[in-house]
């Protein structure tokens, strides 16, 4: 990996202490901390060329990052996504379904598999199924005040308004469905780095007795949470996937006995419908 020249973006060279690698898809240099006498981060050491020698590999527990090679076994006893004791609110599968002989235990198959014949009828099934039913949904794009000055930031590119967008239309339609309020806790399900609970935090003010428990179930890097401090909020993150998550065996929801409010921008369809029965098939008492 050879190391990218200084370049004009930005300031042109990497803050002091922090990795002197620039990394072209982000227009800027690393922000990783590096090592005393050291030049790049782990991660880019291979940039340097006193460090050539020494072959990087993917983690076989996480392939978003590297280790060496002649240290494999020794990061593998500390990386952070090796296997942890299960804390009492893993319950394996508790939300992946139902399973008893009713099932079809047919193998699946894909749909581009399928015969002309089978598809005709395969539709008329679901055509049947949903007869009835009101799928049109309709969109409710709103704002909130909380994201006023960020929105209108100058700075921002593409990327980040849309996120805002996102975050102050969820915030707008939480306040709309007077959620928005003090002695509740709020669940942020693939919370990623927690901008979400953050914005709702900053909503809030000074609103007392205001919990928030991040669900993700991978480790995540720049997590904001960690910047909350405040009087009145409690920050809890839980890495956990949500399909073995069981809310009510979490001792900050036992303990306060607060509302729940169930909040998330980062989940897929699946995961959309896990929350519906997390939330509302018999794993929490209580709104």
């Amino acid at each position: 990996m050879a190391a990218s020249a200084p370049t004009p973006h930005g300031t042109g060279f990497p803050i002091e202490g922090r990795c002197g690698y620039y990394v072209e898809k982000k227009k800027r240099f690393c922000r990783m901390v590096v090592a005393a006498g050291k030049r790049f981060c782990g991660e880019h050491a291979g940039a340097a060329e006193e460090e050539n020698a020494r072959k990087r590999i993917l983690c076989p527990l996480d392939p978003k990052h590297t280790v060496y090679e002649d240290q494999l076994a020794k990061h593998l006893k500390k990386c952070n996504s090796r296997e942890k004791p299960k804390p009492d609110f893993f319950i394996q599968d508790i939300n992946a379904g139902l399973k008893d002989e009713t099932e079809i235990s047919e193998q699946l198959v894909p749909i581009s598999s399928l015969s002309e014949e089978q598809l005709e009828n395969l539709i008329k099934k679901l055509r049947k199924a949903s007869e009835g039913l009101n799928s049109t949904l309709k969109d409710q794009i709103m704002s909130h005040p909380a994201l006023h000055d960020a929105l209108h930031d100058p700075k921002n590119g593409d990327s980040a308004t849309k996120h805002l967008k996102q975050q102050a239309s969820i915030l707008g339609n939480i306040e709309k469905l007077k959620l928005l309020g003090p002695r509740r806790c709020f669940v942020e399900f693939g919370a990623g780095k927690g901008k979400l609970s953050h914005w709702v935090d900053i909503a809030l003010k000074d609103a007392e007795e205001v919990h928030f428990i991040l669900v993700e179930k991978v480790t995540t890097r720049f997590k904001v949470d960690g910047k909350h401090r405040k009087k009145n909020s409690v920050f809890e993150r839980l890495q956990i996937d949500i399909q073995h998550l069981c809310l009510n065996k979490i001792p900050l929801l036992s303990k306060e006995k607060l509302p729940v409010v169930g909040i998330g921008k980062h989940l897929c369809g699946v995961a959309t419908g896990v929350i519906g029965d997390i939330m509302w098939a018999k794993n929490i008492s209580g709104p």
